[in-house]
């Protein structure tokens, strides 16, 4: 979803001269000196904040578009998943001659593991994140990858002070409109509802959730859980694409990151840059080494979910991949505009 930047930005804009606010990258670098930050938070620091000057961006809700074939067959079976931003939703391709089909997932992100994906949100759609098997992890699997750019691509952080001064919560959804002039009863103001009630949802059993409307609040949640000694990783693409394109595994082979628990903080569509955070024991993150056919690389990200268990059984990882909760680890690549935390 598109927000109209222009009387957010003015907003923001009159918010951050009243209040003098330092910018959020001082308390990254204070609370974790020794971790760099990963492109998807330099991205949407304040351009004013940016220390690297660069024109490449983050992927909103949505990240990648893919499809999983085995070894070097390139007619193999597969299983393509897209997370779309604002109403969201998943393309799930499998086969070689299987047809793209759309998954509205409504308000719920596929991140969000307490949803269930219904039989009638099936209609035709591309576009992006990718559920698959740990066991696909290895040198030589294909992958059909598109990444594309945010909807919300000027949605950047808010100094912690700003933040906390602006509502967020679905009781003062009203005032969150019209603070950001949004029109009720729009795609947009939708979008807020959608995100708002999402955040406000319980976990699952075993995740402690939490969603942070600032860089500071995303740094004081992943250090409350794992601690000082932490790195933060992004997925990265080096060369933007229009179309789909064949990657694999490259020979530099998958590497884990961390121990087995992790951090992980998803986008979501709001008018400025706010991440649902939940932390897991039973997860591992592995280092993805990815060549395309064109001899373009990208340094992907990809989580994976040990315990599934305590999942919505009709979540729609179990009926992309038709596995049972908690029968087999269920893993997917980190969009570009999402971060992972984990201890060094």
């Amino acid at each position: 979803m598109k927000f109209h930047i222009l009387p957010i930005v003015t907003f923001l804009m009159v918010v951050m001269a009243t209040n003098a606010a330092l910018p959020p990258e001082f308390y990254w670098k204070s609370m974790l000196p020794t971790t760099p930050m990963p492109k998807a938070i330099t991205d949407l620091l304040h351009p004013g904040w940016r220390e690297e000057k660069d024109a490449s961006v983050g992927v909103g809700n949505g990240s990648v578009n893919v499809g999983v074939e085995k070894g070097n067959q390139g007619q193999g079976g597969g299983t393509d998943v897209n997370v779309g931003g604002g109403n969201g939703g998943v393309n799930v391709h499998t086969g070689p001659k299987g047809k793209p089909v759309h998954v509205g997932v409504g308000p719920h992100s596929p991140f969000d593991y307490n949803y269930a994906a219904s039989d009638n949100q099936l209609r035709d759609h591309p576009n992006v994140a990718l559920f698959f098997l740990e066991k696909d992890l290895h040198h030589g699997t294909k992958f059909n990858l598109h990444f594309t750019h945010t909807l919300n691509v000027d949605a950047t952080f808010l100094p912690r002070k700003i933040a906390d001064s602006i509502p967020f919560s679905s009781n003062k959804v009203s005032d969150i409109l019209n603070k950001f002039s949004i029109t009720p009863g729009s795609d947009e103001a939708q979008t807020v509802k959608n995100t708002v009630s999402e955040c406000e949802e319980r976990g699952i059993k075993g995740e402690e959730k939490r969603c942070v409307t600032s860089l500071e609040s995303m740094v004081d949640f992943a250090t409350s859980k794992l601690g000082n000694s932490v790195d933060a990783f992004s997925t990265e693409v080096r060369k933007e694409s229009e179309f789909q394109e064949e990657y694999r595994i490259a020979g530099s082979g998958v590497k884990k990151l961390g121990g087995e628990k992790g951090v992980v903080c998803h986008k979501e569509s709001y008018p400025y840059a706010v991440f649902y955070c939940h932390k897991s024991d039973s997860t591992k993150v592995y280092s993805v080494p990815l060549e395309g056919a064109d001899g373009s690389r990208v340094k992907a990200v990809a989580v994976c979910h040990t315990n599934t268990s305590p999942w919505n059984p009709k979540h729609l990882a179990f009926k992309v991949l038709k596995v049972q909760p908690g029968a087999v680890p269920v893993c997917h690549f980190l969009p570009r505009d999402h971060v992972v935390f984990v201890p060094k």
